[in-house]
């Protein structure tokens, strides 16, 4: 989240840290115009989803994890509109999504059209932005 917060801190757009109040973690980075604290993984998850555009998901560990299969969750069962959830970084993520096709795929726990809900590349802006800019054509057309 620190690179998105940067990010939008660096320029005209709000920064918006969501942060979770936990024993072991650092405090809200300095580049959040916004801070706002949670104390429950669920509430926080929800702010995610509700305002997101999309989700670009970094190497990291369980809690980042945890928020990548709650978006899956969530738009496999149409819970959400669909936006892009994008896995940064090929090497990284290779693993993962071998063991998604060769043991759900292939254990009839997930299909073929639910390993297409994400991508994985190694630069996340082309996909976030076209997804922007379809939004913003929709609004103006409404």
């Amino acid at each position: 989240m620190e690179g998105a917060n940067k990010g939008c801190f660096s320029s005209s757009s709000a920064s918006v840290g969501l942060n979770i109040s936990l024993p072991f973690e650092q405090e809200p980075k300095p580049y959040q115009d916004t801070s706002l604290e949670f104390r429950y993984f669920f509430v926080r998850k929800f702010m995610f989803v509700k305002h997101a555009i999309g989700f670009v998901i970094f190497p990291a560990g369980y809690g980042t994890m945890d928020e990548l299969f709650e978006a899956l969750t969530l738009v496999q069962t149409s819970k959400v509109k669909p936006f892009p959830i994008v896995l940064l970084g090929t090497d990284y993520w290779q693993e993962l999504i071998d063991w998604l096709r060769n043991t759900m795929l292939a254990n009839g726990c997930i299909n073929e059209r639910e390993l297409h809900l994400f991508n994985v590349v190694d630069d996340a802006a082309k996909i976030i932005l076209q997804h922007a800019r379809m939004l913003q054509a929709q609004e103006i057309a409404e």
